[in-house]
């Protein structure tokens, strides 16, 4: 973690780009480009189209530090090379973007309406691989799926504490509580939520920070106070499921809250086009999310 690289993640004028898929987003994701599942054999296979399409996303002119802030790589993405350096490494001494390592396991079964994160278990020996890789931060997501006090509790606590482990390495933990967008009581949930996080921020030593990835919430700046809060350096959003207009749209509304897209940004990329049509298409995705994000 260098001072360059915190004063871009605490002020840059951008978003981070979510390029994390893993194992069971995998094949979506590149059916979404255009690669369908009788293209590969094996998860080795799938594993090197997906990374594949990442490099080509991280290798086109437009994705830069001036809009693009920062990435978040899944591990097997981290442990690979993009452009002839190691990904980390590429991104940031390349192409101006602050590398993120997702960390989570995936997700616990439902219960009292939250999905919690599974166990980690490695996780202080893969901190410390991401560090020696030249990872700024790290991300981790669970599910808020109903308007649950003691849920929503639980689900909060576990993200800090993890968060106080990564802190610990000397990285910046993402703290990912998703609160589903189609539920029927996303804002009740969501209150909940601030109040949760308002709570556990207040609780860090002073001069401790994380940031914070939420769903655009259906209140229009209710996080506002979070991106006040001097524990947190910056609050992102996810697009959760929604268009990249419908999710530029929410966000151009939350004053201070910058994007952290994942569908959104690859969507209309296609392994089948060609590298002036590509790079043509990840620009304009990038223009339209960077300027939802300053506004």
């Amino acid at each position: 973690m260098t001072d360059a690289q915190a004063a871009q993640m605490t002020s840059g004028p951008g978003f981070i780009a979510a390029l994390d898929q893993s194992g069971g987003s995998t094949p979506k994701a590149l059916k979404l480009y255009g690669i369908g599942e009788d293209a590969y054999g094996s998860e080795a296979e799938m594993f090197d189209l997906i990374h594949a399409m990442r490099a080509r996303i991280a290798t086109s002119p437009a994705f830069t530090g001036e809009k693009v802030i920062g990435a978040i790589l899944f591990e097997m993405t981290m442990e690979r090379e993009i452009g002839g350096k190691p990904a980390a490494q590429y991104l940031w001494e390349e192409r101006g973007v602050v590398p993120f390592l997702k960390i989570d396991k995936g997700l616990e079964a439902e219960a009292d309406g939250v999905q919690l994160m599974k166990p980690m278990p490695g996780l202080d020996d893969l901190l410390d691989r991401a560090m020696a890789a030249g990872i700024f931060g790290t991300k981790m997501r669970s599910v808020i799926n109903a308007a649950s006090p003691t849920g929503i509790a639980a689900n909060v606590a576990q993200q800090f504490e993890i968060a106080a482990q990564v802190t610990a390495k000397g990285l910046m933990p993402i703290i990912e509580p998703e609160v589903t967008i189609s539920i029927a009581d996303k804002a009740e949930a969501e209150d909940i939520l601030l109040a949760e996080l308002t709570h556990h921020l207040d609780a860090l030593p002073a001069g401790q920070q994380v940031m914070l990835k939420l769903t655009l919430p259906s209140q229009p700046n209710l996080y506002k106070p979070l991106v006040e809060h001097p524990a947190v350096m910056r609050v992102v959003a996810l697009s959760g499921g929604y268009s990249r207009d419908d999710a530029n749209a929410k966000l151009a509304e939350n004053a201070g809250v910058i994007a952290s897209f994942s569908r959104a940004l690859t969507e209309g990329l296609s392994a089948q086009q060609s590298d002036a049509e590509f790079n043509a298409q990840i620009a304009a995705s990038i223009d339209s999310i960077h300027a939802a994000s300053i506004t």
